[in-house]
């Protein structure tokens, strides 16, 4: 089983993830930030990946640092759940629609940390959520999971079909690349010989 458990405890932020990269799409979070809750079952249910996230912040200051712990916990957890990386597909994309809006996003498992982020909101806030910190979350996460991460919002009116477009395809891509190839089994997809 491909799986882990990552804890982080800062003077901001104590932050629990479980994940299990071969899972069924089960999910439990507690992280104060209901929007960002609905974004994570997005990146369980779509990915077929198990995960819990339990979350305590400094929320009376502001949720930046939450959501950047939850991107960092989360990576450390994907890197040390999917392990060696042999015999993985190592890329995935997806494209993923919601009315008008429409995101892809495609990624390489490639222990290297890189970010490419091609999103303008059509709002800055949904309910109470500050759409800035979506960058925050990914960029934690590709550090710490050592991916490297392509998202663009190809178009969209509401702000809320814009980041739940780009959370399923978060989720699909990443089940896509860390899924086992039967055809590279025990093979590190690399012509390096490493990732």
């Amino acid at each position: 089983m491909r799986t882990a458990q990552v804890s982080r405890n800062t003077l901001e932020t104590q932050i629990s993830v479980s994940l299990n990269l071969d899972g069924t799409g089960v999910s439990e979070f507690a992280t104060g930030l209901p929007f960002l809750d609905h974004m994570l079952d997005q990146i369980a249910r779509h990915g077929m990946m198990d995960i819990s996230v339990q979350a305590k912040g400094d929320l009376h200051i502001d949720a930046h640092h939450t959501v950047e712990d939850i991107g960092i916990t989360l990576g450390q957890a994907f890197a040390k759940a999917v392990g060696d990386k042999k015999g993985i597909r190592r890329y995935g994309h997806a494209y993923v629609p919601l009315d008008e809006a429409l995101s892809r996003v495609v990624l390489d498992i490639s222990g290297r940390p890189g970010l490419e982020f091609g999103v303008e909101f059509t709002r800055a806030r949904i309910g109470d959520f500050d759409v800035d910190l979506f960058h925050e979350f990914f960029q934690g996460f590709v550090n710490h999971a050592l991916v490297t991460l392509h998202i663009d919002n190809l178009r969209g009116d509401n702000a809320h079909h814009q980041a739940e477009t780009i959370f399923k395809a978060f989720g699909r891509a990443l089940r896509a690349a860390a899924e086992a190839d039967p055809r590279m089994a025990g093979v590190m997809p690399s012509t390096k010989g490493t990732l």
